[in-house]
Order: structure tokens, then C-alpha cells, then sequence
């Protein structure tokens, strides 16, 4: 109860800083309705955007490129990760400036080692 007392007591201002759209809506005027709407647009923006952690669960068991911080290249099929961008992957190829050195059925890459993960539109 004492919890509730506390939340019943903020001052409006501090609701603003939420990033629910239903606050930012309930606290504008008639006078401001240009304002209400821009800050409208910017919620419904903020809620449309993808989080790299969205992206990543999105690729799971697709065809990727992952290019490594020494310049090599491997593609093949996401088959997991973790929080340290440890990567495994199926069907891997290596690549080393655009010509094919090795394949490999299973490869597994240290996430320190990883520059960026792109995903591909298929496999080739």
C-alpha cells in the first residue's frame, strides 16, 4: 500500500519521461495538438524499431555471412549463437579475399573474432 501512495504521488512531469505511448497522449493539451502528435509519432516510431538481439533471432537456421576482424569471410547456415556472439554454423565456407580456401560441414567462431554478421538472401 505504502508503494502505492508513493506512485499516486509523482508529479506529472516525470510520466513524460516514460516511453508508453498512453502517457504521452494523456498529457497533451487541446492547445498542442501539433505537439501531441509529433510526440505521437516519435512513440509509435520508437515502438516499430528492430533491436540487433530481434535481428539475430530472426536469422536462426538462415544463409549468413560472418566476416571476421582479420578480413576472412564465412557463409553458411546460422545454426546458433549466445551473448558473446559465439557463432556455429553448417555448411560454412571459408573465404579469403572473395576465393574459396576451405568447406567445412560444422564450423564454430569465438564471438571476439566476429566483425559483423550479415544475413543472405540464399545460399549459393
Amino acid at each position: 500500500k505504502k508503494c502505492e501512495e508513493n506512485t499516486m504521488s509523482i508529479p506529472r512531469s516525470r510520466n513524460l519521461q516514460q516511453k508508453d505511448p498512453t502517457h504521452i497522449m494523456s498529457t497533451t493539451d487541446t492547445n498542442n495538438s501539433k505537439e501531441g502528435i509529433q510526440r505521437e509519432t516519435q512513440a509509435t516510431k520508437a515502438a516499430d524499431k528492430r533491436t540487433p538481439s530481434d535481428f539475430l533471432k530472426a536469422i536462426l537456421g538462415r544463409p549468413v555471412s560472418v566476416k571476421l576482424n582479420n578480413g576472412t569471410n564465412y557463409k553458411g547456415v546460422l545454426a546458433c549463437l549466445d551473448g558473446y556472439m559465439n557463432i556455429a554454423m553448417e555448411q560454412t565456407e571459408e573465404l579469403v579475399d572473395g576465393q574459396l580456401k576451405a568447406k567445412y560441414g560444422d564450423c564454430f567462431i569465438r564471438g571476439n573474432n566476429v566483425l559483423y554478421i550479415a544475413a543472405q538472401s540464399k545460399k549459393k
